[in-house]
């Protein structure tokens, strides 16, 4: 008898921490024991991926409570780095801006002058837009109030230099959460910087009687046309064609039918275009044997760089994709509608061009989906996508740049979901949604490369991190693997909920958590496989 049993690694259960390593573990919400992130970490991924849904394992009120914890403790901490993540975050890398919004009233609750100053210089670059603006103010209304830093931050915002997007703004967001513009200029008590300015606030304020019966100024163009067609629906298509009055504008005062709806269509900028792909279907604008329309759908959707600079989420895109391909079976809308194939065919390209990759770096990458019942559970967004959901788009984008990858599902096996870099989006997740089942191993996709004696270069999760169910913790895994396969395997967590827990050992140099939903993950992902990062 020999004691090789207790001088050789062990496995520990995932419901219990490493021995030796309890003080750098906590418990996660399902029971297993993983790394603790930290504050930071809760913040980058509450605002990636934002905390107003529930998850499996939490409700949003939780989530939210924990995401303002985090803000305050960073703000307290170093509140110039919580304004450039809050940056980062709203630069089209969050799914929606609101969660930046809410850790902005947060940061100008500081109570180091340092906060209240970097809330200032980036509020501009947080608040674009007057829903934006009105979304910050009833947070504000509702956490700290109106003090001296709101009334600069919303002096400045209503003082826009730039008369004509200032009425750009204030005529195609009218009111929101609960505040009109005529609320905000009491407010503010905001004084016209021009006679541009001072004709656009007495539009605010008294409506009809303030815009001229002339063609006024090039800033006021939009709204006088706007006026005119509120008391003369007939005049809908010339103030699309002349006015340049955007379907927000024009929709809920003028007359809708088709010939309206071709107008906006030839101008529709990117996002109004993905959100009325159903209705400008519905409408006959585009079918099939209109071949110069779908020309222009996809001239305007897979143009990278367009894409890039209207900050067009994928998330944004792959809600297009789902609800178009449903023909107005998701969502609450009333509309149906025939898919035309070509526009989905534009929507999956669109998609792919909408995550940022770079050149193939041909190392061999292992794509493990988590696709246990936590991840078909929780939804992301309001037409119901998954993190399943999520996770197979996203490791297909990765995959689609690479040409040496695998892509399996796991949950307490590891299965194969017979999802190639051939599918569209669209198969890829219906292969997914099949494969739901049980708890949460990540552990499973080393057991099954170990057993295959399976060359990884990079293994690539995409997860909630609730791994609680195996038999030894993943890092323990990996480091079997290495032992015994590979010993140069990076590993790459992208967790798809925010909380503070993590797959990743803290002292392996060769492992990376990345915060899910962001653009980037793709090119980051390749970075590390070719050792950049």
């Amino acid at each position: 008898m020999t004691y090789n049993f207790f001088v050789k690694p062990r496995a520990t259960p995932q419901t219990q921490p490493i021995p030796g390593r309890e003080s750098e573990m906590i418990k996660g919400r399902s029971g297993g024991y993983m790394f603790d992130d930290g504050i930071w970490t809760v913040l980058r991924r509450s605002l990636l991926l934002g905390t107003s849904k529930n998850s499996f394992y939490a409700d949003k009120h939780e989530l939210t409570d924990e995401f303002v914890t985090a803000v305050s403790d960073c703000v307290a901490a170093d509140p110039q780095r919580v304004a450039q993540e809050i940056v980062y975050a709203s630069d089209g890398r969050a799914i929606k801006n609101s969660a930046p919004l809410l850790a902005l009233v947060l940061l100008s609750m500081g109570e180091l002058p340092a906060a209240k100053q970097a809330f200032l210089d980036i509020f501009p670059q947080v608040v674009r837009t007057a829903s934006h603006f009105y979304e910050w103010l009833s947070y504000s209304k509702a956490l700290r109030g109106f003090g001296k830093v709101v009334q600069q931050a919303g002096t400045a915002w209503l003082s826009n230099p730039d008369a004509k997007a200032l009425a750009y703004q204030l005529l195609k967001y009218q009111q929101r959460h609960g505040f009109t513009h005529r609320d905000a200029l009491r407010l503010f008590h905001v004084k016209p910087v021009s006679a541009e300015h001072q004709a656009l606030f007495q539009w605010v304020i008294q409506g009809w009687q303030a815009v001229p019966e002339q063609t006024p100024s090039e800033a006021m163009s939009q709204i006088w046309w706007y006026e005119r067609v509120k008391r003369q629906p007939v005049l809908t298509c010339a103030a699309i064609a002349h006015g340049r009055l955007t379907h927000e504008m024009v929709a809920p005062v003028g007359k809708m039918d088709q010939a309206a709806w071709d107008l906006l269509f030839q101008d529709m900028p990117m996002g109004a275009l993905l959100r009325n792909l159903g209705s400008l279907t519905q409408l006959g604008v585009i079918r099939a044997d209109k071949p110069k329309v779908l020309k222009r759908v996809a001239n305007v959707l897979t143009n990278k760089r367009r894409l890039q600079q209207g900050r067009i989420h994928p998330i944004a895109v792959l809600k297009a994709l789902k609800t178009y391909q449903s023909g107005g079976k998701l969502g609450r809308g009333s509309k149906t509608w025939t898919p035309v194939p070509r526009v989905l065919d534009i929507l999956d390209r669109a998609l792919e061009l909408s995550f940022e990759t770079a050149q193939p770096t041909n190392q061999v990458f292992l794509h493990a989906v988590d696709v246990s019942g936590s991840m078909s559970w929780a939804t992301v967004g309001s037409i119901g996508l998954t993190c399943c959901e999520v996770a197979v788009t996203m490791a297909l984008a990765t995959a689609k740049a690479e040409p040496n990858y695998a892509i399996r599902g796991f949950a307490t096996q590891f299965k194969d979901l017979d999802i190639t870099a051939r599918d569209s989006f669209a198969s890829a997740m219906k292969k997914a949604r099949k494969q739901n089942f049980g708890g949460t191993d990540a552990s499973v996709a080393y057991d099954w490369a170990i057993r295959n004696h399976f060359h990884v270069d990079v293994f690539c999760f995409w997860t909630d991190s609730e791994s609680w169910a195996g038999r030894q913790h993943p890092s323990e895994a990996l480091a079997q693997y290495r032992r015994l396969v590979n010993p140069n395997a990076k590993a790459v967590y992208v967790t798809l909920v925010p909380s503070r827990i993590s797959l990743v050992d803290p002292n392996d140099s060769m492992s990376w958590d990345i915060h899910g939903f962001d653009p980037s993950a793709p090119r980051a992902i390749q970075m590390i496989a070719t050792g950049e990062v």
